[in-house]
């Protein structure tokens, strides 16, 4: 994606994905992500600054583009600037161009070409604002000071909503001196942190179908679903890599064919553990693998429904009872269950 996207690139944006639609990480009945919507909306009907944060794996820019779109200034440009870029003298041309140098110093002086200048009427969007150099957060903290700026000599107002997003530890980078203060506490005009996937899991059953239909429309293949016990294995998972770890598994999973609905069977393959593999011994038999993934995924699914023996029953599709001994058949502690 290029660093500038106007407005009839989100338009186009919005023909494959429908205007009413709400982003993935947006998804869900948590009070969690209720809040995160009560702040989406409340910055819809306001004009400051905004700044999202969440951990790697959520995609802070949808929310970002759904929030433009909704916005006051939807009609106007949707700018988009990666402040990763490993070239900070060609990040401060593109955001502030080549102003004249006989320019007035009462305002922070920009060309016309400036990404700053092109955003006026829209949004301006920082990805990974934290990435920015330091001189360049020193023209923009002054920029969102004054609120006005000239664009070849002439003074004008900003006239544009600022969207950036960080990483949670934008607070110790600023407490640390390695982001500027005075920006981030512009910036955090409104504050909107995202949760991360394990702070919400209750919403991942109804994520994991969102992904599992998207992954089915990109490809072009009817849409399938998961058996119950395949998306309780999804939702006892921590995802650790957030909404893109999920989003692969489910589309390795879809890439895989197989069986509709998909039965854990076609999940298992797909999952990335995020831990050194356990070694593998020939001499076990194929009984003795049986019974030790059996008892994991009970023990995952007792896990997940909180120890509830009649819900993991229902997941398992099992009577209570044959639960009951079938936990004891394979070593499983109940303690949880009685607490």
């Amino acid at each position: 994606m290029s660093e500038t996207l106007l407005a009839e690139a989100v338009a186009d944006t919005d023909h494959a994905l429908p205007f009413a639609s709400e982003p993935v990480e947006m998804m869900g009945k948590s009070s969690a992500i209720g809040r995160v919507r009560d702040l989406v909306r409340r910055a819809q009907t306001t004009e400051g600054a905004v700044l999202l944060t969440a951990e790697p794996g959520i995609d802070l820019e949808s929310i970002a583009a759904h929030l433009h779109r909704r916005s006051r200034c939807a009609q106007g440009p949707y700018v988009i600037v990666n402040c990763e870029t490993s070239e900070p003298g060609r990040l401060d041309h593109r955001l502030f161009g080549t102003p004249a140098v006989d320019a007035p110093t009462d305002l922070e002086s920009v060309s016309g070409d400036a990404l700053v200048a092109k955003a006026r009427g829209g949004t301006l969007f920082l990805r990974h604002v934290t990435e920015l150099p330091a001189a360049v957060q020193a023209r923009l903290a002054r920029i969102a000071r004054d609120g006005e700026l000239r664009v070849d000599g002439v003074p004008v107002a900003t006239a544009w909503r600022l969207i950036a997003s960080a990483l949670p530890t934008i607070d110790a980078d600023a407490r640390a001196h390695r982001f500027r203060a005075d920006l981030l506490r512009r910036l955090s005009a409104m504050r909107i942190d995202v949760p991360a996937l394990r702070d919400h899991s209750e919403d991942v059953p109804g994520i994991a179908e969102r992904l599992l239909a998207d992954a089915c429309a990109s490809r072009g293949v009817r849409t399938m679903t998961l058996t119950p016990a395949a998306l309780s294995l999804i939702s006892s998972l921590t995802w650790p890599g957030n909404v893109t770890e999920l989003a692969d598994a489910i589309g390795r999973i879809v890439d895989a064919g197989g069986a509709d609905p998909i039965p854990i069977e076609q999940v298992l393959p797909a999952l990335q553990f995020h831990r050194a593999p356990a070694p593998f011994v020939p001499a076990a038999s194929l009984r003795e693998a049986r019974l030790r993934f059996e008892r994991e995924y009970i023990a995952s699914v007792l896990h997940h429904h909180g120890w509830r023996m009649a819900d993991a029953a229902q997941t398992l599709g099992i009577q209570r009872p044959n639960l009951y001994r079938k936990a004891r058949q394979l070593g499983i502690s109940l303690m949880r269950a009685s607490e």
